[in-house]
């Protein structure tokens, strides 16, 4: 039911999840990403505690093949779940269970992962990591956005997707990006693009706004008022 992307910018070191599904709200349960320390998908019959498991690993000193193996080797029920991992190095990792639903596969480049169930095409995954890498001096969000858009145009999800969400991170405690169409009865792709072009200008902004308020940029909206110190 869900097809989705995890990555590392080497550049930047900022990492990010893009993922879409028939499922409403798919972003809040599958994506996981953590500052400095990596991203993690959980999906399929999804259990979310999963990624915060992977993403605890990682930040322990495991590589993204080691945080899964030792996942597999103590988890049950890890035959129904879907996992994807990406550590600070640009390592990455797949797991499908025996049980994944429908047909189902994952692809790995370097610092990205896709991984999808109930797919129209085994290719698909392999579509979007191929996108991203096309894009290689691309944003971050700029390279996820292009990956979900190859991943449906190579077919996508078998039935029609419903939600997508974009999640990342960057070097302060919280997301700086939390991007997500929960339900739509469009393209929740094409509506995550547009969401992103908006936001993409002011990411900085909304950093620089809880960190040094002083001198951040103007909301630019009527009454606003800003206090100058002196």
């Amino acid at each position: 039911m869900t097809f989705s992307i995890a990555a590392r910018c080497p550049r930047t070191g900022r990492f990010a999840i893009a993922v879409s599904s028939s499922s409403p709200a798919v972003a809040a349960r599958c994506a996981h990403v953590r500052p400095g320390v990596g991203a993690a998908a959980s999906q399929n019959i999804t259990d979310p505690s999963l990624g915060h498991r992977l993403l605890d690993l990682l930040a322990a000193g495991r590589s993204a093949s080691e945080a899964l193996a030792e996942l597999r080797r103590t988890t049950a029920l890890l035959e129904f779940r879907q996992l994807t991992v990406v550590d600070r190095t640009g390592g990455v990792a797949a797991w499908s269970g025996s049980r994944t639903l429908g047909v189902h596969a994952a692809a790995e480049g370097d610092g990205v992962v896709a991984a999808g169930n109930l797919l129209a095409d085994t290719a698909v995954p392999v579509a979007m990591v191929q996108a991203f890498a096309s894009a290689a001096t691309g944003e971050l969000g700029d390279r996820m956005v292009r990956a979900m858009e190859a991943g449906r145009d190579a077919g996508g999800e078998a039935g029609p997707v419903h939600s997508a969400g974009l999640l990342m991170v960057d070097r302060v405690a919280w997301p700086v990006a939390d991007l997500r169409i929960d339900w739509t009865h469009g393209d929740p792709i094409a509506e995550l693009a547009t969401l992103w072009r908006l936001w993409r200008p002011q990411l900085d902004a909304y950093v620089t706004r809880a960190l040094d308020p002083a001198s951040a940029p103007a909301y630019g909206v009527a009454g606003e008022h800003r206090v100058v110190p002196r």
